[in-house]
């Protein structure tokens, strides 16, 4: 049932259809511009009545296709109400940031990095989320094409590809992302509900997707998602208030509630022997951090977070996934030059691996070996390992060509190592990087924030995990009721 109002008419009119009855345009009152309202939506029976689910699970279906309409049009309000209840209700939106707010979250829209490219007739736009803003599931993926939503296998394959480098195979990216193609160069009738495409030159779109989602991700630096600062802090606050006054010297009363009180309390208690070595520089380059956007080095807890002071607050590394990401940067960089430089072992190690596993590495030696391991069958299951990076220093050998023959497996005997080099990389990084429980020295601590800093991707590892997390100082403040 659409109302239209124009501007400078002197009444709105209204149309009714009923059961398909088209009825006769009446006047009827109504603001400037136009909605359209559908009621009693499956007022006629489906053909495929006994195919359909629980009403629940079709009432989530329609919110779904609701859900990507009001996304691909930011500008007009949708409201959906189900038994007198509203499923939806999206108002209209100045910005596509906006309306992907209002669906995907506010904390997609604050970690989200804007996409814009163009290539051979064809334009991408929209947003993408940092690789640490990630779900265990596809389905905050959504994709357009011409306006129209769409679960395209190519689109969403160019999605993976653009971020195999920064997440684990069972994580997901949440991403936005709007596709326009000139017509003839695509089919739109391949699937009844044409929710699927097919491209005249499938290559151009992926390498469309991809270049320009790498591209965004590699502007972003060491950026990571500022939902991993806002969960940290969360775990500081409060839960409750304070329901009865401090016993005098903090006492050990049961009734004080859990939070800050019970942290302070605990602060208070006897030390135990210390988990944390501080050390602080000689000569530090700069008292305060504020020459780096990852600080000084101040202490170093259990042996696996760097504490580091900048200008405007704390920044705590974990030095295994920050390592992990540097020599993965490192190991693609030069088989992308040069070469990986290698270094023999000095005792060359045996390393069974299951038949299977011994054939798979045997066949895939010589691309091994232009990424640094050289290897070669040793008798029936087992292969020995003769020289490996130069760049992973003692490596867990044992380790790293036991998980290369399983990834080797599931990739399969179609693919080259070179379509597979982010994942191989990640392998060869994981098992030789600084490990936590690792002691380490002021200068070995500064000089990996260095690296950091430096080097792109470094706010997240290889599996998408956070390498690092920033405090501000306003933030640590208002925990303490200075602000």
């Amino acid at each position: 049932r659409p109302h239209s109002d124009r501007p400078g008419a002197d009444t709105a009119w209204a149309l009714a259809i009923d059961g398909g009855a088209k009825g006769e345009p009446k006047p009827a009152a109504h603001p400037p511009g136009t909605r359209v309202e559908v009621r009693d939506l499956f007022f006629a029976t489906p053909a495929r009545l006994k195919f359909l689910k629980e009403p629940r699970t079709e009432s989530s279906h329609v919110a779904d296709a609701m859900r990507r309409l009001a996304m691909a049009h930011p500008e007009i309000s949708f409201r959906l109400e189900s038994e007198e209840r509203a499923l939806l209700d999206l108002p209209m939106a100045v910005s596509l940031l906006e309306r992907l707010a209002a669906i995907m979250g506010r904390e997609f829209a604050g970690n989200a990095l804007e996409i814009d490219a163009n290539r051979e007739g064809f334009r991408l736009t929209g947003f993408a989320g940092l690789p640490t803003l990630n779900r265990p599931t596809g389905q905050h993926q959504y994709l357009f094409v011409n306006g129209r939503p769409v679960r395209d296998k190519l689109l969403a394959g160019a999605v993976r590809g653009a971020y195999q480098d920064f997440l684990a195979r069972d994580r997901h990216p949440m991403v936005a992302l709007f596709l326009e193609a000139p017509t003839g160069l695509i089919d739109v009738n391949v699937h009844p509900a044409k929710t699927e495409v097919r491209f005249r030159d499938a290559g151009i779109v992926r390498g469309l997707i991809v270049g320009a989602l790498r591209t965004a991700l590699s502007a972003a630096g060491h950026r990571a998602s500022t939902t991993v600062a806002d969960a940290a802090l969360g775990a500081f606050r409060p839960h409750t208030g304070y329901s009865t006054p401090l016993p005098m010297g903090f006492g050990r009363s049961s009734s004080i509630p859990r939070g800050l009180a019970e942290a302070a309390m605990q602060f208070m208690a006897p030390l135990a022997e210390p988990s944390a070595r501080t050390e602080m520089p000689a000569d530090p380059v700069d008292g305060n951090g504020a020459s780096y956007p990852l600080g000084v080095a101040r202490a170093q807890l259990h042996e696996t977070y760097i504490v580091a002071q900048t200008d405007q607050g704390v920044v705590i590394v974990d030095q295994h996934a920050a390592h992990e990401r540097l020599l993965h940067e490192k190991l693609k960089h030069q088989l992308e030059a040069e070469g990986v430089k290698r270094q023999a072992l000095l005792l060359p190690e045996v390393v069974e691996v299951g038949e299977d596993g011994a054939r798979r590495l045997a066949q895939r030696a010589p691309e091994l070996a232009d990424m640094g391991l050289v290897l070669e069958p040793f008798g029936l299951g087992a292969v020995v390992v003769r020289e490996t990076p130069a760049l992973l220093g003692e490596a867990d050998v044992q380790g790293l060509v036991r998980d290369l023959a399983d990834e080797l497996a599931e990739m399969g005997d179609h693919l080259s190592l070179k379509e597979k080099v982010e994942e191989v990389c990640g392998t060869l990084a994981c098992h030789t990087s600084v490990r936590a429980g690792r002691r380490l020295t002021v200068d070995e601590m500064n000089a990996l924030l260095r690296q950091m800093e430096a080097t792109p991707h470094s706010g997240q590892c290889n599996h998408g995990r956070p390498t690092y997390v920033e405090l501000k100082l306003a933030d640590i403040e208002r925990l303490f009721g200075r602000r």
